[in-house]
């Protein structure tokens, strides 16, 4: 079943990018002196979700708050909680085990291998870590 993520259903914001993005879309990003970077940690905090492919000093559009495409690093089933990799695609995050990183969203269509688009739902304006 196609999942579809109606208009109007996003808080984003344009930043500037602080690094060659553009072959990050859909991947999370993290602030780095007020501009996006890609998340370089698991413990990062995103700002949200890239959705364009900007390179360093331009304009990039980022999801923080709703439906969104996200990067997948591995096969992860629909509902999954999720935060991020080294990389910036979406890693499973286990409450009670996590308790370094910070949950920033829910896998909606599942993604079948690293690499794989899904389409997540993400909450980068008050994330919580997987404690």
């Amino acid at each position: 079943m196609a999942v579809e993520i109606a208009a109007g259903t996003q808080v984003t914001k344009t930043f500037t990018a602080g690094e060659d993005l553009s072959a990050k879309q859909y991947y999370l990003v993290k602030l780095s002196s007020g501009n996006v970077v890609a998340c370089t940690a698991a413990t990062d905090i995103p700002v949200g979700v890239v959705q364009n492919k900007p390179k360093s000093g331009q304009a990039a559009e980022v999801v923080m708050l709703g439906g969104t495409k996200v990067v997948s690093s591995a096969n992860l089933a629909a509902g999954v909680q999720f935060g991020t990799t080294t990389t910036g695609k979406i890693v499973a995050l286990t409450p009670g085990t996590d308790t370094t990183k910070y949950v920033v969203g829910t896998l909606i269509t599942a993604a079948g291998a690293d690499g794989v688009i899904g389409t997540a739902v993400v909450n980068c304006i008050n994330p919580h870590r997987a404690s």
